[in-house]
């Protein structure tokens, strides 16, 4: 039997390079989709001092359960399925894995973004079908356009490069950004709602940002704005994004994630017209892959480190 400090994964996996760092601990794998009841036994079973998350969350009850736990790491950069107060209370540390896969989910925005104002997805299905739309369809040119961003992180960031190569003028909103690049222009949600001619959500899913894209907000918005969201679901209104696609105020709407995940069967989106939709794999890439295990390796070490120091 190991006597090494056990690192629980709440996942089937980790990168080789990730698990080569932990050398030193018992890795124990939850499985490929745990559930929170799974991760408090394990949690009981193995009084892990370190949890790697990436399917699923860790609530109260799992560090209730874990009395060694010393740091909850998130492999990625989203942290909303982590009760970080609870965690707070218990002297546990909670770390992510920030910009390790930028470079992926802003190509996947940039991807919904392109295949919306270029109606790629139905114009390969017209196309297999036996359709030539030539004489008939036109698409939206982006160049000149105006990208609106919320959230100015480092995934937010790599999206307005790559807009602002592109010849679109880039606005963001961000109460937490400094130094932005000189092709990114801070404004207020109003002016960012009136001016855009697309929006990109980039920020992490709060209590105060629940339901950000709303009736309300979408209203504000230019006829015509393409919505893409390759953050956190719970950013949109999901039945009142439906009637504003529904209604054209917003032309199409590129989605990667969803208030439920996985997204339920049947739901809203399904079948509509004006949805291009990816099962939130924006920061799912072998290089991500292998970026955010080592980031949540790393976080994991470090925090033990600075514990051991500290009751040394």
């Amino acid at each position: 039997m190991s006597h090494k400090p056990v690192i629980l994964v709440t996942a089937a996996d980790l990168a080789p390079q990730a698990l080569a760092l932990l050398a030193d601990h018992e890795v124990v794998f939850a499985g490929k989709t745990p559930t929170q009841a799974d991760i408090v036994a394990l949690a009981r079973q193995h009084n892990p001092v370190g949890i790697i998350v990436r399917y699923s969350g860790v609530n109260a009850e799992v560090m209730d359960a874990a009395p060694a736990l010393r740091v909850i790491s998130k492999h990625g950069s989203g942290t909303d399925t982590i009760d970080k107060a609870a965690a707070a209370e218990r002297g546990i540390a909670v770390t992510a894995a920030v910009g390790a896969n930028a470079a992926a989910v802003a190509e996947q925005a940039m991807a919904l973004l392109l295949a919306c104002a270029k109606s790629v997805v139905q114009l390969n299905q017209r196309m297999h079908d036996g359709h030539w739309d030539k004489a008939t369809h036109k698409s939206l040119e982006l160049g000149g356009r105006t990208v609106g961003l919320v959230g100015l992180g480092a995934i937010g960031l790599r999206f307005a490069k790559m807009a602002d190569a592109m010849g679109l003028r880039v606005i963001g909103f961000d109460p937490f950004a400094r130094n932005l690049p000189d092709y990114v222009s801070a404004v207020d949600l109003d002016t960012l709602w009136r001016e855009s001619d697309a929006i990109s959500l980039h920020c992490p899913l709060t209590p105060e940002n629940k339901g950000l894209i709303n009736a309300q907000t979408l209203a504000r918005c230019k006829p015509g704005v393409i919505v893409v969201n390759t953050a956190r679901g719970g950013l949109i209104d999901e039945p009142a994004l439906l009637a504003a696609v529904q209604s054209g105020q917003v032309r199409m709407a590129g989605l990667d994630s969803f208030a439920v995940e996985p997204m339920t069967v049947p739901h809203i989106f399904h079948g509509q017209p004006g949805f291009v939709l990816s099962p939130h794999i924006g920061g799912v890439t072998s290089d991500a892959y292998v970026n955010m295990g080592v980031a949540a390796a790393q976080n994991t070490l470090a925090v033990l480190a600075r514990s051991e120091a500290a009751t040394a």
